[in-house]
């Protein structure tokens, strides 16, 4: 069991980190509880899944969770909301914040805003005594693979076969909602390097150079090639960007969605397998037990 005075220092360490990443990313952020700010999240979160007409949330939910105490946090840059995180509290026993949705607006891509936003979660879970931050994420956005379980160090735990039914934004089309779940213990010595920056990627040519095999390939056409289910160390592949494949070649990215599925389902069964990391070219390694 930590003492106070480690507590303290982790919330500390918390706190200089998300102020860190705050002022590397140019931008400010502070948890949303006033209507006016409620209602920026939710034009936001609109904008971002091209959902103006049914936003994601609602700003009657937002004030609702807020009241609750809850975590609605904003990223401002030059007085402008950039971005916006949203989580709620698990059941008491389980000692758990689900964070289900945050965004970052286009025009402020790239620019480390998202990595701001999660570091003020994690301070903010910290402060209040949460020890874990759990969400989805889309196992196919490459992206926020690399994000999630490198930049932020969280561990990917349960696949979830079309976890929401169909959503058909701008962002999923009408594919179907796999999802990832992942879970974020704050103050493990893996994730607080992670958030100071020390997050290292799996390497797939190192890996495959050590016995690693190939569950989930590539073709020359850029489509999901099957490979070998019974490897120790295994790889599955990803699209380089699943968002445009759904725009351009919506079969292929079908394709995608039934092979990753398969081969990660496959890997995980019966906890014999674990993600254990990703490689920035787009290849989730997953390690199973002899």
């Amino acid at each position: 069991m930590s003492t106070p005075t480690a507590v303290a220092s982790e919330l500390d360490a918390a706190v200089q980190g998300a102020d860190a990443a705050a002022r590397a990313a140019g931008v400010v952020v502070r948890t949303l509880d006033e209507l006016p700010d409620l209602a920026q999240a939710v034009a936001l979160f609109g904008d971002i899944w091209k959902r103006s007409g049914s936003p994601p949330l609602t700003v009657e939910l937002l004030r609702a969770l807020t009241k609750a105490g809850n975590y609605v946090g904003g990223a401002y840059a030059d007085g402008r909301l950039v971005g916006a995180c949203v989580g709620f509290f698990h059941a008491p026993e389980e000692d758990s914040l689900h964070s289900h949705i945050a965004g970052v607006a286009p025009g402020a891509a790239g620019r480390n805003v998202g990595f701001a936003l999660k570091l003020h979660q994690r301070a903010w879970a910290i402060a209040r005594g949460v020890h874990e931050v759990v969400w989805t994420f889309d196992p196919l956005v490459a992206r926020n693979a690399w994000f999630n379980l490198v930049k932020l160090g969280a561990r990917a735990t349960e696949y979830l076969p079309n976890f929401y039914g169909p959503m058909d934004d701008g962002i999923n089309g009408a594919d179907e909602s796999d999802r990832l779940l992942v879970r974020w213990r704050l103050t493990e010595p893996a994730v607080a390097l992670a958030c100071a920056g020390g997050g290292v990627g799996a390497v797939a040519a190192d890996l495959l150079a050590g016995g690693a095999v190939v569950a989930v390939g590539r073709d020359d056409a850029g489509r999901p090639a099957p490979g070998r289910l019974d490897g120790g160390v295994s790889l599955v592949a990803v699209p380089p960007d699943v968002a445009a494949l759904r725009a351009t070649d919506p079969d292929a990215a079908r394709q995608w969605r039934s092979a990753v599925r398969e081969g990660l389902t496959t890997l995980l069964a019966d906890g014999a397998g674990r993600i254990e990391g990703f490689d920035r070219s787009g290849w989730y390694v997953v390690r199973r037990e002899q």
